[in-house]
């Protein structure tokens, strides 16, 4: 079978699956392992604190281009995503390590456009950049590991939703899908539209301080929304065996995707890339961090006992299901971009 074949999805189940078969509980490594493969970010018990690492890849052609792109607004965005799964897990992001796979006649000053946005964004987070690897490359390759730790007794994960509790979602969605169809398809709007919806797309504000008192507030399930949100509620469902229930109508969309995009659900449902967290909760629990938050919370559903094959079942306003469609990028079976990148 090729990888084309299987997808992004049950690849990461294979590797998952591979490597719990070398688990050894006689060592302290796995048995100190709290979260591996499969989650936002990795987790494990340290001495004083739970320790929370991810990593990310961006690669040219994949996921940017740089006709539209520029070196500072990607430098960001390197690190937000990563920073973005620590949010995910209720925890505080304490190291990076940068690693660039570049072409030699890149020009010195992208690259210095590019670290100086990172450490840029590493400042007003408290992210010390301790290391990285460069290597040379017919094409841009950057990752980024983002090490922290969390200081409650528990990380927030993706296994833990239950039925009984509502659906949560912090902030707007949407923005980032409308600045990337506004890329695409090189639609003109207004130049204030266009700024606000571009900075979504390339510059996303992690929600760190967001999640760590979703976390202190006792919420236990969360995702960063990264494939979209009907995608990445149906990974919290896979993960924790239960299905969800979804009232379109109580979808937060931004006013100026309502106003600009015709599709506007659509890209709220399935656009992603809006690095806003999706929760699940008691709702004494969602009330007691509403108070806390200042971001808009909006409750949009209820978890309940799982259904296949479909495990979120999106309604009307009138309790009729709305076909779902499958959304969100999934590597080796979404189309690559056919643009042409500098």
């Amino acid at each position: 079978m090729k990888l084309s074949e299987l997808g992004e999805f049950a690849l990461i189940t294979l590797v998952r699956n591979i490597t719990n078969k070398s688990k050894d509980l006689q060592q302290a490594s796995w048995q100190q392992l709290l979260v591996g493969i499969g989650d936002d970010a990795a987790a494990w018990q340290g001495d004083n604190y739970i320790q929370l690492a991810t990593t990310d890849s961006l690669v040219q052609g994949i996921h940017f281009d740089l006709n539209n792109t520029t070196w500072e607004e990607l430098g960001w965005k390197a690190l937000a995503v990563n920073l973005s799964d620590i949010a995910a897990m209720g925890g505080t992001p304490k190291y990076a390590l940068i690693s660039l796979a570049l072409p030699g006649e890149l020009e010195t000053e992208n690259i210095s456009q590019f670290c100086h946005s990172i450490a840029s964004l590493a400042a007003e987070f408290g992210v010390a950049i301790a290391g990285g690897n460069i290597t040379t490359s017919p094409n841009i390759v950057i990752t980024v590991t983002v090490l922290g730790n969390s200081k409650t007794k528990s990380v927030l994960r993706r296994s833990t939703a239950t039925p009984g509790e509502q659906v949560a979602v912090t902030g707007p969605l949407g923005l980032s899908a409308a600045g990337l169809k506004m890329f695409k398809e090189n639609i003109s709007l207004d130049t204030q539209t266009t700024s606000i919806l571009r900075r979504a797309h390339l510059q996303p504000v992690p929600r760190i301080r967001e999640g760590q008192i979703l976390a202190q507030h006792g919420v236990k399930t969360a995702i960063d929304i990264s494939d979209g949100l009907i995608a990445d509620l149906g990974h919290i469902c896979e993960a924790s065996k239960v299905g969800a229930k979804i009232e379109m109508e109580q979808v937060p969309t931004h006013p100026l995707v309502k106003a600009n995009f015709p599709n506007y659900h659509e890209l709220a449902l399935y656009g992603g890339e809006d690095y806003e967290l999706l929760f699940t909760a008691d709702k004494s629990i969602i009330d007691q961090a509403k108070q806390a938050l200042d971001c808009p919370i909006a409750i949009i559903g209820d978890i309940v006992e799982e259904t296949l094959p479909d495990r979120v079942t999106l309604l009307d306003t009138k309790g009729n299901i709305i076909p779902t469609k499958k959304g969100g990028w999934e590597h080796f079976r979404s189309e690559i971009p056919k643009a042409k990148f500098a």
